[in-house]
């Protein structure tokens, strides 16, 4: 198997550090909001990441962690009048609510920064002790950025170039203008905790840090997250870790692409920011997993207008396809090892869930033309692709389930000729008139609709 690993920008062949386990840690939801597609996209892709690990035999512990306090979080406090504690309590259960039914397993690990403050305490108090950190006349504690010589190393830029063209607070309590803040002084009616600095609360990147060091210890495997984490998050992580322990922090470094709208980074400022409550509303978790994946996770998502409908649609036809085997054949079977061995040989490659998606098209074409000719192997071929491809959480559901689920999200006004046409249609059928059955068929693709044909009659699916 290979990563790409950002630190060293080559795909690299992956040994973990203990043989047989992984320790693996991705950065997950700062609690400011409810949870769009981003969100769910970057959680999809290190379940998918964690699960292929698995099947490759490695004991992996993954951790996943919670921002439940921060500016953003105190700032919607404010607005909501809604206590900051509370806030991100309520709303992490709204997101795990919704992270649920988009059917995204929990990590094996769940971190929060509020049940790590005395944690926090502790290692920034290390830092200070080592002359990586200082305490300002304020209250605040900042991280000197100056004593570790490695810094830039992710983002492989010098402190000059990541300061250029970016505004730098002006803050008399900093030695130098690149130094950031562990430890926030509290502010009048903001949260707070007790600490040798006075009341305050942690900074967003030292509580990562804190909680892989207290989860994993020194060094991890594998650390995952956005590509906008790249810097300064995750620069950050590495010279807060690797200075107190003296140790690469992480082996891995890998960072999914970023949610475009139309073109558009997506942002809550720019006003198109897709909840996936929402998105769950109009289309199945299936649909949208099969449209994120089909991208390389290392590469941006544009999503545009027909991005869902389009992998609804080819979800769909799959699913037709599956029912009309299973309908025929049944369920069971002994598999079809070449399926499962392409498709391990996509994902050894990087993950590549893209690459392993656009084998489906022709599996598919196959199975039909064996159903075609009353070849029972399809049954084998189908019943492999559904356990091959669950790994990447789709084909789980019943056949007639899932086209049910896609008709009641998707209701479509069928015109009252293609009604008529469907009908006459279905009756040629009954009488074993093929030939106008053919005939009627071909009408109603030319005007736009597809007819699914079961035991218990039709069904018609707008194209």
């Amino acid at each position: 198997m290979r990563i790409y690993n950002t630190l060293t920008r080559r795909k690299e062949d992956f040994i973990p550090l203990e043989e047989g386990k992984v320790k693996m840690y991705a950065c997950g939801i700062t609690v400011s909001g409810e949870a769009h597609v981003g969100h769910g996209y970057q959680a999809l892709i290190y379940d998918v990441m964690r699960k292929y690990l698995e099947k490759c035999g490695y004991n992996v512990t993954y951790a996943r962690n919670y921002t439940d306090v921060d500016d953003k979080i105190i700032a919607r406090s404010k607005e909501t009048g809604i206590p900051a504690d509370i806030y991100a309590a309520e709303m992490i259960k709204k997101i795990d609510k919704v992270m649920a039914e988009f059917e995204v397993d929990d990590p094996t690990l769940w971190l929060k920064a509020t049940e790590n403050i005395d944690n926090i305490i502790t290692f920034i108090t290390r830092l200070i002790e080592g002359g990586h950190a200082y305490p300002a006349p304020n209250g605040d504690v900042y991280f000197s950025v100056a004593s570790f010589k490695r810094y830039g190393c992710l983002s492989n830029r010098s402190v000059e170039d990541m300061l250029d063209g970016v505004r730098v607070e002006n803050d008399e309590n900093k030695r130098e203008p690149a130094d950031f803040a562990l430890w926030k002084a509290a502010k009048e009616g903001e949260i707070c905790w007790a600490s040798p600095w006075g009341k305050g609360r942690p900074g967003w990147h030292i509580e990562c840090s804190v909680m892989n060091y207290k989860a994993f210890g020194e060094q991890i495997d594998i650390h995952g997250g956005g590509r906008d984490l790249i810097f300064p998050h995750h620069e950050n992580e590495i010279a807060q870790t690797e200075s107190l322990t003296g140790k690469q922090f992480a082996k891995f470094w890998t960072h999914n692409g970023l949610i475009k709208v139309n073109g558009q980074k997506m942002s809550k400022s720019l006003g198109n920011s897709l909840l996936l409550e929402d998105l769950l509303k109009k289309y199945t978790n299936e649909a949208i997993k099969f449209a994120l994946l089909s991208n390389n996770y290392r590469n941006d998502i544009n999503i545009t207008d027909d991005l869902f409908p389009e992998a609804e649609k080819h979800l769909a036809e799959f699913y037709a396809v599956i029912k009309a085997v299973e309908d025929k054949f049944g369920k069971g079977g002994k598999g079809n090892a070449e399926i499962d061995d392409k498709f391990n040989a996509d994902m050894d490659e990087d993950f590549n869930t893209a690459l392993a998606l656009s084998e489906l098209y022709g599996l598919f074409k196959t199975v039909s033309s064996k159903l075609a000719k009353g070849d029972g192997s399809c049954a084998e071929d189908v019943w492999q692709i559904r356990k091959t491809y669950s790994l990447l959480g789709l084909f789980k559901k019943d056949a007639a389930a899932y086209l049910a689920e896609v008709a009641a999200k998707n209701p479509v006004e069928i015109p009252d000729e293609v009604k008529a046409l469907a009908e006459q249609r279905w009756q040629a059928k009954l009488a074993r008139d093929w030939g106008t059955a053919d005939k009627l068929r071909g009408e109603i693709d030319a005007l736009g609709y597809i007819i699914k044909d079961s035991k218990e009659g039709y069904t018609i699916i707008k194209k």
